[in-house]
Order: C-alpha cells, then structure tokens, then sequence
C-alpha cells in the first residue's frame, strides 16, 4: 500500500531535504545489506488484489469511501479510483499450505468487501478492466480525496506538459487524449510478492523477468476498453500511457518511461535498481522526513526509508524491488505487477501457483537466465504476451522459439510442479491450481478469450452497450460461483436481454 500523506505544494529547500533524505535512505539499505542485517533464509510470499465496485447498472459506482468505513477493515485501503478498492493480503511463509491459507483469506477479504458493497446499492467485480466503462466515468470528481492521489495526478500532468495521449492497436483501434491521471483507475491488477535473500535478489529478479511472459499469456484478462477489442492484457499498454510523464522532448530524447519492462539485466545488487530509479525519475511526491535512517541504524535500531519507499512507488516497473520490515526485520521482495485482476480467485491463485512454482523450480533447471537469453528477447516475449495471449510466439532459452502454449505446457509447467514440490508445497494444493492453469492452456479460453468469444457470440444483436453490459453481468455472476474461467460457456443473448436502464 502507498504512503497516502504527501505534501501538495513543496518549495526548492523541502525538495532539497528530500533528496537528502533519499540518499541517506539508500547508504542505509547499502550499509544494512553489508552489514547482514536484511533478513535471509526465509521466504514469504504475498499478494495485493484490486478490484472495481460497480452499481446495480453495473456502472462504476464512486462508493470507495462508504465500504471503507463499513468494512472497518485494515488490510484495505484506497485506490486512485473513487470506484476501486485494493487489499493486502497476510504475508504467508513459503511452504506447506499457504497457497490454499492466502485462497481462503482473499476469498474471505471480498466477500467482506462485498457485504459493505451490498450496503451501499453496489457490488464487487474482479476485472482486469471494467467493460462497462465510460471515458464519462474519468473524471477528477471520481478521484478518491486523497493527497497523494491529487499530488500524483499535479505532478505527473506538469511534467507531461499536455493531454495524455492513448493510442492501442488491437482488433480496433483506441486512439484518444485525456485530461488527468484517471485513465489510471481503468486498471486492476493481481500483484504478487516474493521474499528474497539480498545475495540471491539479482538472479531471482532476472528469472522474474523472464517468466513473466509465459505466466502473463496464461493469465490474460484485460481485452477491452471503451468497447474497442485492443491487446489481451490491454492494461499494460494504458497503464504505460496513463503514467507517462513523458513530454514531447523528454520522448524525442529517448527518456525512459515510469511504466515499463526496463532496458538490461541487473548485474550488480539490489541497490542498482533503486540507484536507477533516483537517477533517471524525477521526484514528484515528498512528504516529511520522519528520521535519520543512519543515526537509526547507529542505535542498532531498524529504519523505515520512508523517502525512498515513497520515490519508488511512483516508479511503476513490472517487475518492482521493494523494501520492507516484518516484526522488525527487514527484508527485500520481488513485486510482479503484471498480472490482472480475475476472472476468479481460483484463477488468480493458479496464475499465482505457476509463477511462484517457476520462481522455485528453474534457478536449479535454468542456472542464470541472464546468460541464456537476450534481454531484448525477454522484453519482446512480454509485449508479445500482453498483445496476443497464448497465441505469442516466444524466443527462448538458447534461441530457441515456441509458441506460448508449447511452452508452458511441455516445459514450464512440469518444471512449476518440480519447484512446488521441492519447497515442500501440499501436494493437494500442488495438482489443483496447477490443474486449472494446465486446463486452461490446454482448452485455450483465458479470461480474455471467453470475453471476446462471448462478444462474437452475441453478434449484433442489442446495441453495444447492452453487449458490455451483459459481458459484464455474465462475468460476475460467473465469478461468484466460483468455477474457473475455462469452464465457463460462452453468452448467448436472446431477445429477452433487457437493459433498459443502459439507455
């Protein structure tokens, strides 16, 4: 969860101090590491879910703030939209069965935030981006009245210099312009943590990188916006333009994005990435310096770098470094951002299952993958992924190519269960949500693929928005019955489909 409490108005002397601060935090983390004192031998794993709130028309409903304070919840908190919510799931030792335990309580945490949905004429959907939708919807009106939100949204604009400019080429085609951050609540996501020991983080975040791709094409659920059919996981290409605080000369220079896959392969430490993130981004949110992270570690105590969790929240990799502290210890994770929110749970902790199992499994299989396959290749596997679904063609290992479903079925996916298995992962919690994603590459029919094979289906028959508005209603229905996405038949609207309200 970001630090919401950020200063609105900052002169030259309190960005001075930040910057201060923001050096001192990172020689803190350089002189913990060197020192022993992050924590290792121990691996976690984590996840935060986003998710929409829709009303009874299955519009965006802005009722953010209402659910908060009936949930009284702590693991929730606010997004940037005033019709999302995002949830921190408990950090769960990696092993035995904290698959199943992390399943059970984020099917608890919705539906908890589905009774204070219910109170507020409103309901709970898991969509990597709403059908429904409407660029009516995007307004500063429905930002959530938070500080950091209206200081992300002053900053990034300023910087940007102009409109944000959206242009996605898919089946149709998107190409548009917008005022505000806004375009940045179309996108919900499944964000995966992995603890990792600081000599073991360089490997195990390029192994990151690279499986991404494979794991992103089995997972695929964002295949429309604004009733355009765009990429399969479309999120990733509005997320890189909602953020973008590119102007026109920072792009003729060949500036690199807040939002994006990076450019090489880590070689050196953890501190690489974080040394990056302060050279190439400019600052754009400060709050106030809360401590001397140095003087801090003089009096053996532990410190927070707030300054530098704060500057590396507003940089958005898909694959992000964070650092962390747990009952005093701190630590280091690996954050996958790529994935989307839904179809269902089950889908989300099989896509969950699949990645951390190739986490475990290929260090052993792979060695270092930064020595068996060219980085530009990993990046063009990630985009082929996101555009494409498990119709990508992949480059990999040693140059050889498959298609995605060759090789998530023939290599990746027995080399999951292999590092399921030796970390000791339940056998039961093993086969089952490994058996979801098998079946579903097998079948084909990813979340986005019912979506579209369900627009197909329904033809021309109603208007566009009594199709957005079925797909969506269908989806949710379907989700609450909990089977998995790859079972679930496609829509076939008849003449008694009556959505009159959409009019």
């Amino acid at each position: 969860m970001g630090q919401h409490d950020v200063f609105e108005e900052v002169d030259e002397l309190q960005q001075r101090r930040y910057m201060k601060a923001l050096l001192d935090d990172l020689r803190a983390l350089e002189r913990m590491i060197e020192m022993g004192l992050v924590e290792t031998g121990v691996s976690r794993i984590g996840a935060e879910q986003e998710l929409f709130l829709v009303d009874r028309d299955l519009s965006p409903a802005p009722v953010a703030e209402q659910v908060l304070a009936h949930c009284q919840e702590p693991r929730l908190t606010t997004e940037i939209g005033r019709f999302n919510l995002e949830a921190n799931l408990t950090p769960q030792l990696w092993g035995g069965d904290c698959l199943s335990v992390m399943h059970r309580e984020l099917d608890e945490i919705i539906d908890h935030v589905r009774d204070g949905a219910h109170v507020n004429n409103s309901e709970v959907l898991l969509a990597g981006i709403l059908p429904t939708l409407q660029r009516s919807d995007l307004t500063l009106a429905n930002i959530s009245p938070c500080s950091r939100y209206f200081e992300l949204n002053r900053a990034v604009s300023k910087l940007r210099g102009g409109a944000f400019s959206i242009h996605i080429k898919g089946i149709d085609e998107l190409q548009m312009s917008h005022d505000n951050i806004m375009m940045e609540s179309c996108n919900t996501s499944f964000q995966l943590h992995l603890q990792v020991d600081p000599d073991e983080f360089v490997p195990l975040y390029n192994l990151s990188q690279a499986i991404t791709a494979p794991v992103l094409a089995a997972a695929v659920n964002s295949p429309l916006l604004f009733g355009q059919r765009l990429w399969q996981e479309t999120r990733l290409a509005l997320f890189q333009h909602s953020a973008d605080t590119r102007s026109n000369a920072m792009l003729n220079r060949s500036q690199p994005t807040r939002v994006g896959f990076g450019d090489h392969w880590l070689k050196g430490s953890v501190l690489e990435l974080f040394r990056e993130q302060i050279a190439r981004f400019r600052v754009i949110m400060i709050n106030e310096a809360d401590e001397d992270p140095l003087a801090v570690l003089e009096r053996g105590e532990i410190p927070r770098l707030s300054a530098l969790c704060l500057h590396n929240g507003t940089v958005w990799p898909w694959n992000r470094a964070c650092y962390g502290t747990n009952a005093g210890r701190p630590h280091l994770r690996i954050e996958n951002r790529a994935l989307p929110s839904g179809p269902t749970t089950i889908d989300e902790m099989a896509n969950a299952a699949f990645y951390f199992g190739l986490m475990s499994g290929l260090p052993t299989e792979y060695g270092e993958v930064s020595q068996r396959l060219e980085f530009a290749d990993a990046k063009a596997n990630f985009f082929a992924a996101a555009r494409h679904g498990l119709n990508a063609q992949f480059t990999w290992l040693d140059n050889r190519t498959y298609t995605a479903t060759a090789l998530i079925l023939e290599h990746l996916l027995p080399l999951a269960h292999i590092g399921l298995k030796q970390s000791g992962i339940d056998p039961a919690d093993r086969d089952r949500y490994l058996g979801v994603l098998q079946d579903r590459v097998e079948c084909g029919q990813t979340g986005a693929q019912w979506a579209l094979g369900s627009l197909s289906a329904m033809g021309e028959r109603g208007t566009p928005d009594i199709r957005m508005r079925t797909l969506t209603h269908k989806m949710m229905e379907r989700q609450q019955e909990g089977e998995p996405a790859h079972h679930w038949p496609l829509i076939e609207m008849d003449d008694t489909d009556d959505w009159r309200r959409s009019y």
